[in-house]
């Protein structure tokens, strides 16, 4: 067992993180997902991620035998301590801060540090997310000195060698397109289009060329944009 390599990759059911987790299941000999619930008023999310999942164990036989278990963390309690617009019903906008109010303070070194007591007890060592600082809404902790910092952190405090792994860091929304055609050709292309959900009003009532959503919230925006952009080049695909 100790000779497989082993993944644990942040999947909320976005178009992000679904890429994530089709990169992982590319390239490690298992994988297990993790989700987290902090309150998200697009709650439709969590039940995305499982249609998400079913679908890419239907539709390519060699991922779904990579594909392991999947785990909920219950974080509201968290998730309530930020007062922002990703738990609240309140208008999207800039903060005194200069950050969307969607920023959710420390959000995702709390998913990793979850992430990483779970992997420490499930035997992996990669953890996997889909953080990106090219093409991105601005939040600090989406970047790749926050997360290796984090890294630190984290090996030195558990005795551990965990690598966090951010295949899209560098990535716009356009060339993530681009990864997923790579990765499972139009497919997987059509899999993240259906069922995928990334709009933060948690908008799913018409489907659209890009996906479902509201088409005008931070989240959608960027996903539109690099749909577009994308299909404008061609959807030319880039080596997985």
């Amino acid at each position: 067992m100790s000779q497989l390599s082993r993944a644990l990759v942040l999947f909320s059911g976005g178009q992000d993180s679904s890429v994530c987790l089709a990169w992982a299941l590319a390239r490690y000999d298992q994988v297990e997902t993790v989700g987290f619930d902090y309150g998200q008023r697009h709650g439709v999310e969590m039940a995305q991620r499982q249609i998400v999942r079913q679908e890419l164990i239907a539709n390519f036989p060699e991922w779904s035998r990579r594909l392991g278990d999947d785990h909920v963390v219950d974080i509201t309690g968290f998730g309530a301590l930020g007062q922002t617009a990703m738990t609240e019903d309140r208008a999207f906008e800039i903060t005194e801060k200069g950050l969307p109010n969607t920023f959710v303070p420390g959000r995702n070194l709390v998913f990793l540090t979850y992430a990483a007591a779970l992997a420490d007890r499930r035997g992996q060592s990669v953890l996997v997310g889909g953080m990106c600082e090219t093409d991105f809404s601005g939040y600090p902790d989406c970047r790749r000195d926050s997360l290796d910092a984090l890294q630190t952190a984290l090996n030195m405090g558990m005795a551990q060698d965990f690598s966090i792994e951010t295949p899209l860091m560098w990535l716009t929304k356009a060339q993530t397109w681009e990864l997923a055609k790579g990765l499972g050709g139009e497919d997987l292309v059509a899999l993240i289009l259906e069922h995928s959900h990334t709009c933060y009003r948690g908008e799913r009532d018409q489907r659209k060329p890009w996906g479902y959503g509201c088409g005008t919230c931070p989240a959608c925006a960027l996903r539109v944009r690099g749909y577009e952009d994308w299909d404008a080049a061609g959807r030319v695909a880039i080596e997985a």
